[in-house]
């Protein structure tokens, strides 16, 4: 991996000439992304993300943490005790410049004999998963990193939507995997990122898969575009 996402953060965390990335997804056309929304502060996120950091409690882990700006608000705000960890070398050393106390360069599925009483995945958490057939072994794991008493806050999208209709209202969709299953492409100053898998789930393949693998599981609130958040337990 290049790391382009990371570079992009980094990149505006110092100051050194940031440009939008380029995102493309396996469904979508290339689209611009200002690096600058990452660095939003609580009042510019979204309701769903504002309602995850209110209801997360005692030592958090927040997963993909990107530019920082959840695990800074619940450290600096809320006085969690807070480990921000993402795949991204580069996104953790901006991190680090902001401000977070507490970050690692890590994969989740690395974490070994550690516990936490919340467990954050915002900004389509669920796009860690990667496929369906993954999905299992990551909520095992997430599982497995819980407290007695412990929560995971985490939220997606129905993409369904993105998909066409028919003259009677019915969708055409792929019938070969999940409609969910999309490989993104991510470039930035004319480098591109090798395609990877990235999942959206509706809620009720969440659910269903939650429960399979001894979770409960409850929709806290939906958004305005198809999203929600969900809390596991």
């Amino acid at each position: 991996m290049k790391d382009l996402f990371g570079k992009a953060i980094l990149d505006f965390q110092t100051n050194n000439s940031p440009e939008d990335l380029i995102t493309e997804t396996s469904i979508s056309e290339a689209d611009e992304m200002s690096v600058a929304y990452l660095f939003r502060s609580f009042d510019e996120m979204p309701e769903l993300e504002q309602k995850a950091l209110l209801l997360s409690k005692g030592k958090t882990l927040d997963i993909g943490c990107g530019a920082g700006s959840h695990a800074l608000y619940l450290q600096n705000e809320r006085n969690l005790d807070v480990l921000a960890i993402d795949i991204s070398a580069n996104a953790i050393e901006a991190c680090h410049l902001r401000g977070v106390k507490n970050t690692r360069a890590q994969n989740v599925l690395a974490i070994e004999n550690e516990n936490f009483d919340t467990v954050l995945l915002l900004m389509n958490g669920t796009g860690i998963f990667g496929t369906i057939e993954e999905t299992a072994k990551y909520l095992l794991k997430l599982k497995s990193l819980l407290n007695p008493g412990g929560q995971i806050l985490i939220d997606s999208s129905d993409i369904i939507y993105m998909f066409d209709e028919d003259e009677d209202g019915g969708k055409w969709i792929p019938s070969d995997n999940y409609y969910g299953e999309l490989t993104f492409t991510i470039q930035y100053k004319n480098e591109t990122e090798k395609p990877f898998p990235w999942l959206y789930l509706d809620y009720n393949t969440l659910q269903n898969a939650a429960h399979a693998n001894g979770l409960q599981c409850e929709l806290i609130c939906e958004g305005e575009h198809f999203d929600y958040l969900a809390r596991l337990f």
